[in-house]
């Protein structure tokens, strides 16, 4: 159901609705621990959202910050889900650094599982345990 620019929406479902996380508990988690802040100040899940709002959507490493351009409580296809809103060109500009930066770096350290018995010997070696 779209509303109307009269009708604000609580913060947890428009995040849902957008797509921003796949179900609404996520996203009420995610404001809960402070990762989603409207017009730059904490927010709280039932927090009204409004055309207009610069929202920032944290989900580690990257971070978004969009304006709100629609609302909704239903969540529709992805197509729909785009229009609620729009990305900032400076936040478009840092995901897009920090994702040629985490290219650049390569897999993690422990990217192939766990050690092997020799690879825990290496590890030993290295740090000076003798065994």
């Amino acid at each position: 159901m779209a509303h109307t620019p009269m009708e604000p929406v609580r913060l947890d479902k428009w995040l849902w609705a957008a797509r921003f996380f796949k179900t609404r508990a996520l996203a009420a988690d995610a404001i809960d621990i402070g990762r989603v802040e409207v017009n730059d100040e904490p927010a709280k899940r039932a927090r009204l959202v409004k055309l207009n709002d610069r929202i920032r959507v944290s989900r580690p490493p990257y971070a978004q910050e969009i304006v709100v351009r629609g609302l909704s409580e239903q969540r529709g296809p992805a197509t729909v889900a785009q229009k609620l809103y729009e990305e900032t060109p400076e936040s478009v500009l840092a995901r897009e650094k920090l994702a040629a930066q985490l290219k650049a770096t390569g897999p993690g350290l422990m990217s192939e599982g766990r050690p092997s018995k020799r690879d825990r010997r290496a590890i030993d070696r290295w740090r000076g345990r003798d065994t």
